[in-house]
């Protein structure tokens, strides 16, 4: 099933292909090439449902010989991730290097995308067309932004075609004062005439001049009314009865469809058509899988040679599509007459593309269906490839349609957690993380729960939290827990302790196989490594983290920017060494990971004064400013401290060795110190007064070698103390 699974993503960049009779319409394809060459390059085809606007772009780019991307939009592509990586991949074929700057770029946000996007374009030697069909499927706003931008910034040899139903919320007023838009509207592709004829066959279907041009007055030129009018005529004995008869606006077409085109095909052909309606795309397998037939391949290719409405999307003759209208009325059909069969359908079809590996279609016919607790499942096994990927929207999209599920359903709570972690809001983690513990009656997701937990400690800047998060043993059934095991120790400082989980997550990658977390464990094991003063082994490890990366497309996870900094402190050219850290302060800027940002900001400082770079002091007091807020920053904190130390902007320097052995009371106290505790609350813990505190902590700090209550906590986990 995997072959089918490739092949329904490759017809969203492929145009469709044109209908057994194509007629080529030179009076609007010489018009569009008029227009693109006086510099209005982007051309807008709006016009309603069955108005032939794909059939025309498609003509249009045929007629000449540049070279071409098409983005068949879906719902899904609200998703900008997705959105802009199908633009990518449309036009990879003809602009080198395309997928690659874009997939740099989104890291960054839309702007970034388009800047690079317009920069690869400009680099390519001549004119290149992008289309975009079915945009009124978008709505998202950053989507609408993005792609307005684009239009904007186009460079001269950038041609983007939007064809849609319904105007953009672009500013098209602009564009057309400063004659830069190339306009198509329905009374554009209105048929003449003489199309009209060719379009009904009219010398087949025994029509005279004057029923075809009542046809087309009465269809206003609409396609799909006329494709509508000659599949009504068929097997039909007075052509000029039936041209009295006919009316062509969009509702007394509709009717005509369920009165003539439906009643005029056996009961069994039909159901097929109504049961087929419920599919986005068709194929042969996947029409047998649904209907319970074992002949779809061969009804498919008879139906698209005998109806126009039935729209190839592949050069194979594999998969196909309904028009839009003719799907839409034979859903309404299909409700109206069998509303339990559409349910059942959905579900067949939502198996199918789970069991092909399409999961985006499986979730999408499981909630048509109401298979929530399905759709669910599916949601929560995948939302960790999603989430590694970017595709935060999408995630979010699907918990938003399954509603109250999400209080209900154990993992939906789960990725509901790390959805919200990722995009920094915290107390919505921590709630999605109550009901999930909740409803973990028999602990199968301890260990998610415990590692989501950790990481929020360590987002909010409190290593001590997270260490205390990971302190009780749970199953580890996913290749994530043991890496965040392993990883919140290392940032803590507790190297050894940390060896073995990371281990354990590099061989449960390795197995699944996982290659996020196969890329990522590496890193941990690297900052470790060059904390203990082995540069060599750091290195080694960073590069082969960024190697395995680069090689399975995840290189822009904001989890690896760590690598970047061990390589830049490893590498004594200044060439090569400050832009590597500031990709490494790049990266980790998309995380909300506060103690990983600021080992990133104070190993570029490092680098940076190391090289003379003027930008060594802001990136120093960046990471100063987020050490201040954070409760424990573990080693982050303990490496800015070095830096400003080595660099002469501090007056100590932290010592790696006991000045004075710690005693008792001191230790009790010492014990508080990694909590967020106020000095008289952790005095009011200890029945003994303020100042006595005060004094201990003077003592504590002499006696560890530091200059305040962070880097004590800290020297005391390095020293097993803590």
């Amino acid at each position: 099933m995997a072959d089918a699974r490739a092949a329904v993503s490759a017809t969203k960049v492929l145009p469709p292909r044109p209908p057994h009779r194509y007629l080529s319409r030179h009076r609007l394809i010489d018009g569009i090439e008029a227009s693109v060459a006086a510099g209005r390059g982007f051309v807008l085809v709006s016009a309603p449902a069955g108005s032939g606007k794909s059939t025309l772009i498609n003509g249009w780019l045929d007629a000449n010989d540049r070279p071409s991307g098409w983005l068949q939009v879906d719902e899904g592509d609200d998703d900008p991730i997705r959105f802009w990586s199908g633009v990518a991949s449309s036009l990879q074929t003809h602009v080198p290097g395309i997928g690659e700057a874009i997939g740099s770029a989104i890291g960054d946000g839309l702007d970034a995308v388009v800047a690079a996007m317009v920069n690869t374009l400009s680099s390519v030697g001549g004119e290149v067309v992008l289309v975009i069909d079915d945009y009124h499927l978008i709505s998202n706003d950053d989507v609408h932004d993005s792609v307005e931008r684009l239009v904007a910034q186009r460079p001269a040899n950038c041609i983007v075609v939007v064809s849609t139903r319904l105007d953009p919320p672009f500013r098209l007023g602009r564009l057309r004062v400063r004659d830069q838009i190339t306009e198509i509207r329905a009374a554009d592709l209105r048929f003449n005439v003489d199309e009209a004829a060719w379009l009904l066959d009219a010398d087949v279907a025994g029509l005279g001049n004057d029923d075809v041009r009542r046809l087309a007055d009465r269809t206003e030129g609409w396609a799909a009314g006329l494709v509508l009018a000659s599949l009504s005529m068929r097997g039909g004995d007075d052509a000029a009865q039936f041209v009295a008869s006919f009316h062509g606006d969009d509702h007394l077409v509709a009717d005509y469809l369920s009165d003539e085109f439906l009643d005029s095909v056996d009961r069994a052909e039909r159901q097929r058509l109504l049961d087929v309606s419920v599919l986005e795309r068709l194929s042969g397998p996947l029409i047998d899988e649904v209907c319970g037939t074992d002949d779809g391949t061969i009804w498919l290719d008879s139906l698209a040679a005998s109806n126009q409405l039935v729209i190839a999307l592949d050069r194979t003759g594999t998969w196909y599509r309904f028009h839009h209208l003719l799907r839409d009325l034979l859903r309404v059909e299909l409700v109206r007459s069998s509303p339990q069969r559409s349910a059942e359908l959905h579900a067949a079809a939502g198996r199918w593309h789970a069991e092909s590996g399409d999961l985006m279609a499986a979730v999408e016919h499981l909630i048509e269906a109401g298979c929530m607790v399905e759709a669910a499942d599916i949601v929560a096994d995948n939302a960790t490839k999603l989430l590694n990927v970017g595709r935060t929207y999408t995630v979010t999209r699907y918990i938003e349609r399954l509603g109250d599920l999400v209080d209900e359903h154990e993992g939906l709570a789960i990725v509901h957690g790390w959805v919200s972690f990722v995009t920094g809001r915290f107390a919505e983690a921590e709630r999605a993380l109550d009901v999930a513990r909740r409803l973990d009656v028999d602990g199968v997701d301890t260990g998610l729960i415990q590692s989501l937990t950790a990481m929020i400690h360590l987002a909010k800047g409190d290593v001590a939290a997270g260490l205390r998060a990971v302190e009780e043993q749970a199953p580890t059934t996913e290749p994530t827990h043991p890496m965040v095991l392993g990883g919140v120790r290392v940032m803590g400082g507790r190297f050894d302790e940390a060896r073995p989980f990371l281990a354990q997550a590099n061989e449960m990658a390795a197995g699944r196989p996982d290659h996020f977390v196969a890329a990522v464990t590496p890193v941990f094991e690297a900052v470790a490594e060059i904390e203990q003063g082995r540069a060599g082994a750091a290195r080694d490890l960073a590069e082969a983290a960024l190697a395995y990366a680069e090689e399975h497309r995840i290189s822009e996870a904001p989890q690896l920017a760590l690598a970047h900094s061990v390589i830049a402190r490893t590498d004594d050219d200044g060439a090569s060494a400050v832009p590597a850290a500031l990709r490494g302060v790049q990266l980790a800027r998309r995380s909300p990971e506060n103690v990983m940002l600021t080992y990133a900001l104070a190993s570029a400082a490092d680098v940076a004064f190391d090289h003379a770079d003027t930008n060594a002091e802001h990136l120093l007091g960046e990471a100063r400013a987020i050490v201040d807020r954070c409760v424990d920053p573990g080693i982050a904190g303990r490496y800015l401290a070095r830096v400003e130390s080595r660099h002469g902007l501090a007056e100590r320097v932290t010592s790696d060795e006991f000045v004075e052995e710690l005693s008792d009371r001191e230790l009790a106290v010492l014990r508080y110190l990694p909590s967020q505790l106020s000095q008289r609350e952790i005095a009011s813990e200890l029945y003994v007064s303020l100042n006595t505190v005060k004094t201990h902590c003077k003592a504590i700090y002499r006696k560890l070698g530091v200059d305040g209550r962070k880097p004590a906590v800290q020297a005391a986990r390095d020293h097993g103390l803590l």
